[in-house]
């Protein structure tokens, strides 16, 4: 049987979701399959039978922080509103300077990194598909980039650096300023 064909079952996702809270304390760089086991009340061979291969329980991994990360976002856009790109943007950047979203986003970096030096393997697309996830969320709100000079690809690629730099330096309040310069900069073009 292939790893993506595995069939569902409680036992997995209960193991899933324990390895996902594992990961988001210790995360995904080094991630050992015999620590991991110990940690959340199984085994390796147990991961290896229920997933059927490190790769694909990474893969599984990614795709529960995704689920959780589209989640987030798209509160954050609604919370600023569906048609109101700067307090979406706003709002998101709110969610993702609050510290107790730092695990979660540490993960996302590591995958995301992972991706690009490492193209094949559980890490291959993540990079891409997250792009993909964040353009499409962001120009849902106000039309796009036809919404008064928002550009969803402008407000992505300073959400990324802000974030990096968030996560580097844990400088909020720098960080915070640029996203809200970047925003007084947009509210301007469109008068």
């Amino acid at each position: 049987m292939r790893d993506h064909e595995r069939p569902p079952s409680a036992r997995r996702a209960e193991l899933l979701e324990r390895a996902y809270r594992y990961v988001l304390t210790h995360g995904l760089a080094e991630l050992s399959l015999r620590p991991l086991a110990a940690a959340i009340g199984s085994s390796p061979r147990v991961l290896l039978f229920l997933f059927g291969s490190k790769d694909q329980l990474i893969r599984d991994l990614l795709g529960r922080a995704r689920v959780d990360e589209l989640a987030a976002l798209r509160r954050a856009r609604e919370a600023g509103g569906a048609d109101d790109f700067a307090a979406a943007v706003r709002a998101t950047w709110g969610w993702l300077v609050d510290p107790a979203h730092r695990p979660m986003l540490v993960l996302w970096v590591q995958a995301y990194a992972r991706s690009l030096s490492e193209p094949g393997g559980p890490w291959a697309g993540f990079a891409r598909q997250t792009v993909e996830d964040w353009l499409g969320l962001l120009a849902e709100i106000g039309g796009g980039a036809d919404g008064g000079g928002a550009d969803p690809a402008l407000g992505l690629a300073l959400l990324r650096g802000a974030l990096l730099d968030l996560l580097a330096t844990g400088d909020a309040e720098r960080a915070t300023a640029v996203v809200e310069r970047y925003l007084g900069l947009l509210a301007a073009a469109a008068r």
